[in-house]
């Protein structure tokens, strides 16, 4: 198998730390690493470094270079501008097949905190059977240990398929409070873990099927994809093809996960850092009578008192100040700010 690592996003949900020049998977977050060097780097114990390659915007080329001084080019995909996930794998796909190269493809976000790696490699090695066996595409289900609102949701049909996989019979949104705690009681409702396993092969039957204008422009185009990539549509991998396949599959993976994309998720992964009242400090803070913050000070001394429950995040950038309950409004915020022309980044 073969794994595309997908780094190419803008990262608006944590703003202003995140920003389109340097966004999350550049960054620093929760060691001394940044997002994409511990995914390489984990993902590197477990296959060969050969086999591992970056998707990314034209924009990050250089990002990706310097931080990965180990990747050769060759194993660097650029897309001429960010288009989302949809385009993102028809473009890995033609790179491959042109290539005359069918191997199984993990594609994979460059922002995922999953530690135990040995259960990632068994659970891809169960995946590549089913997409080499059936021309399948199979997608990891994180088993849900609570009510998530900011996690898309996969609805299966509950009986146990080849290697445990359990067939797709739709996505759900992003729900609320209320419906995602009906939703984690299930047995056969997974969070959508946004990693999928396909050949080149299948993702050009798919894109054929269900895009055609994107996956003919982009074949068209052969070797020069800037000619077009500009007009393709921004679409989730998800939306272009997942939702109408037929030949979907899903496999539960009940180990420690985490999308990075959140300060929630942020607080998660960080929570043993907390002071005695539940602060997670980073950089010049000083904190009084305040709790369960998030407070974050890049350059600048930042005195908190009487907070709780807040996101407070101050860089070079800008300031954000924003209560827990309202985060996952924060990516929309961002982008309405950027149209009324007030660039936040």
């Amino acid at each position: 198998m073969k794994i595309v690592i997908m780094a190419g996003g803008k990262g608006s949900r944590l703003w202003p730390r995140s920003v389109e020049d340097r966004p999350k998977q550049f960054l620093a977050l929760t060691s001394e690493e940044t997002m994409l060097q511990m995914t390489y780097r984990r993902l590197a114990r477990i296959v060969p470094p050969e086999q591992i390659y970056v998707v990314t915007a034209e924009l990050y080329r250089a990002l990706v270079l310097e931080q990965l001084p180990e990747l050769n080019e060759s194993r660097l995909i650029l897309e001429p501008v960010q288009r989302d996930t949809g385009p993102c794998a028809a473009l890995s796909a033609l790179h491959f097949l042109r290539l005359e190269d069918d191997e199984t493809l993990v594609m994979m976000p460059s922002d995922q905190h999953i530690p135990n790696i040995l259960a990632l490699y068994e659970a891809f090695c169960k995946a590549e059977a089913i997409a080499e066996a059936s021309s399948a595409i199979v997608t990891l289900g994180i088993v849900p240990v609570r009510p998530e609102t900011n996690y898309g949701y996969i609805q299966t049909a509950g009986d146990k398929g080849p290697e445990g996989a359990r067939q797709v019979v739709s996505f759900l949104e992003k729900p609320d409070l209320e419906t995602a705690r009906q939703l984690v009681a299930k047995s056969d409702v997974f969070w959508n873990s946004g990693i999928i396993v396909w050949r080149p092969s299948t993702i050009a039957e798919a894109m054929e099927k269900h895009q055609p204008a994107l996956w003919n422009a982009l074949t068209e185009a052969g070797r020069q994809p800037e000619k077009v990539y500009a007009s393709l549509p921004k679409i989730s991998v998800d939306y272009a093809v997942l939702e109408k396949a037929g030949n979907l599959f899903t496999l539960p993976f009940r180990y420690e996960w985490e999308d990075m994309g959140s300060w929630a998720s942020l607080e998660r992964i960080r929570e043993d850092d907390a002071d005695s009242n539940g602060n997670i400090l980073h950089g010049a803070v000083h904190a009084f009578e305040s709790s369960h913050n998030i407070i974050f000070s890049e350059g600048r001394k930042t005195i908190v008192i009487g907070a709780e429950d807040l996101i407070i995040v101050s860089t070079a950038e800008g300031v954000l100040i924003c209560h827990k309950s309202m985060e996952q409004n924060l990516k929309s915020i961002v982008q309405h700010v950027e149209k009324q022309g007030g660039g936040v980044g």
